[in-house]
């Protein structure tokens, strides 16, 4: 089934639209890729006495799902092996067994690095320290695996790394070193673990940068697209790019080919450029928009991760004593770009983990609105995990959108409450209850690759708040089924600016829709238990990859 200038009607057991005015079909018409009409078979024959295509007669269709905050990383990371602590499925659909100790990440690293060729530097992703006690990874252990050949590993947070004694020497990281997020021991020589992005920098001079120029490596933009149409997903983001002249050319050359399964929204990240300077290569970028990739949105990191300890927090700080986290932007520099690209109509997201990252946030964002009013413009604080009912209040009174990592409540709920926020914080993390009630435009994320890219596990996280160990962090913070469907369908378009063509199924949008084998609106079933078949592009099918 293929979209061209006919009128294709399609029937399926149900349609659940999202659209208020008509939630519920049987049939939908589509006609340039387009929706042309939804409802009952009388209804779309209205526009012709189309013969109806029952490929989808025994399943259900919902809008496209809309991935408002992941990385083309997802398909980069991939190609190096993953050493993270829950399992994890590929976009191939090989399951790849979590580690729970620092033993068997050395082993599978050993595994790997007996594959390489001399010299060449052994990646590897996912590491979750904070799951595996209270020992930290050294680059003694990292040396056990080679003390010579450079050795990166990513934290699952992907704002922490380890690397081993071949790499610091390479990259001069030593006792002498002044550069903030290198953490020592306490004779004061460097440990291995550096946090965030001037720390991160110095190993990535040596060991490549691989991971965040994903967009140009063989397989990985096919990558990226297989892990969504296996999460019924038809719109990505990647939010936080330089956007490279050769990353640009590959998103182009991916995006015009007519059997590419998504829709590209890329962030452009302006970090080491003049405010004024980002601005017009950012104009330039915008140039080459198509229905299929939008350049336009910019992003902005303030803080780190909390499970890092590199988020900012207000007092009383961390639960467990340890010191305040890092600025990657500090607040100064925020306002500047913020006010920039503000001021020259672009929309802004900006990553604040901890909550006085969100107030530092919050902060600029007035001010900046205050100089320069301007209605619409949808600039969204993403993750913003500890802001409280102050902060989303304040946030409605400036139109500003929030983009709410839910998955955490899962993955890092435990960690949080015992050892980073503690339980009061920790009950009222990730509030999308509180978000909603202050009138504040709501979506929920994965941030693939740090956890999975599938919209309905984030919507069942945002529903039931349980973490990994059956604990409910904040009941009253809970959002209803509506709700969640919501957020990641016209929740998430709306805080892309892109409600008006994706998000629900409607006359004269995009006919992108997620293939479902069940009904995400039957309440007895968990919305991550909902089997998704594929999706549709523009009126086109694409089967969710078979596991390999």
């Amino acid at each position: 089934m293929n979209s061209n200038a006919e009128t294709i009607i399609l029937r399926a057991r149900r349609i659940v639209t999202m659209d208020a005015a008509n939630p519920l079909a049987t049939h939908v018409a589509i006609r340039d890729g387009r929706i042309l009409s939804v409802g009952d078979i009388e209804r779309v024959r209205q526009h012709g006495d189309t013969p109806v295509d029952e490929s989808f007669a025994d399943q259900v269709l919902m809008p496209g799902l809309v991935e408002g905050h992941c990385h083309v990383m997802e398909g980069g990371v991939w190609a190096y092996p993953y050493v993270g602590y829950y399992d994890r499925i590929d976009p191939a659909g090989k399951i790849w067994p979590g580690l729970r100790d620092i033993g068997g990440v050395i082993e599978r690293l050993r595994a790997a690095e007996r594959h390489l060729p001399p010299g060449r530097p052994l990646l590897a992703w996912g590491f979750d320290p904070i799951l595996l006690g209270a020992r930290r990874m050294t680059a003694v252990d990292l040396d056990a695996v080679s003390p010579d050949r450079p050795i990166l590993v990513m934290h699952a947070s992907f704002h922490v790394m380890n690397v081993n004694s071949g790499l610091m020497v390479r990259a001069g990281i030593g006792k002498d070193t002044a550069v903030h997020g290198v953490l020592r021991d306490e004779a004061g020589q460097p440990t291995g673990e550096l946090q965030e992005m001037a720390a991160k920098f110095m190993a990535l001079r040596v060991a490549g940068s691989e991971f965040w120029r994903a967009a140009t490596e063989p397989g990985a933009l096919d990558r990226f697209a297989a892990s969504a149409v296996r999460a019924g997903v038809t719109t990505v983001t990647d939010l936080y790019n330089d956007l490279l002249d050769e990353t640009v050319e590959a998103y182009r050359t991916a995006t015009a080919d007519p059997a590419f399964p998504i829709r590209l929204v890329a962030a452009y990240n302006p970090s080491g450029l003049a405010p004024e300077v980002a601005v017009q290569r950012l104009a330039a970028l915008c140039t080459h928009n198509t229905e299929r990739l939008r350049f336009g949105p910019v992003k902005l990191m303030t803080d780190g991760s909390i499970q890092g300890f590199s988020a900012r927090l207000k007092w009383p700080g961390y639960f467990n004593g340890k010191p305040n986290g890092l600025w990657n932007l500090t607040p100064d520099m925020l306002y500047s770009y913020l006010s920039a690209f503000h001021r020259a109509g672009f929309q802004v997201h900006i990553h604040a983990n901890g909550d006085e990252a969100s107030a530092v946030t919050i902060d600029a964002l007035e001010r900046v609105l205050a100089e320069a009013p301007r209605f619409g413009h949808r600039h969204t604080i993403q993750h913003c995990q500890m802001a409280d009912a102050a902060q989303f209040r304040r946030m409605a009174e400036l139109g500003v959108c929030a983009n709410l990592f839910a998955n955490h409540i899962y993955y890092w709920g435990d960690a949080h409450y015992a050892e980073t926020m503690g339980p009061d914080r920790a009950e009222g993390m990730d509030a999308a209850g509180t978000a909603l009630a202050a009138g504040v435009a709501v979506a929920i994320h994965s941030d693939a690759p740090i956890t999975p890219l599938a919209p309905l596990f984030t919507a069942w996280c945002a529903m039931e708040r349980l973490t990994a160990s059956g604990r409910v962090l904040g009941p009253t913070n809970r959002i209803s089924r509506g709700q969640a469907l919501a957020a990641i369908t016209l929740g998430a378009a709306y805080t892309l600016k892109l409600d008006h063509e994706i998000g629900s199924i409607q006359t004269g949008k995009q006919a992108d829709f997620a293939v479902l084998e069940d009904d995400p609106t039957n309440d007895s079933l968990p919305l991550k238990e909902v089997r998704i078949a594929g999706t549709i592009l523009g009126g086109r099918f694409h089967a969710a990859p078979s596991p390999g």
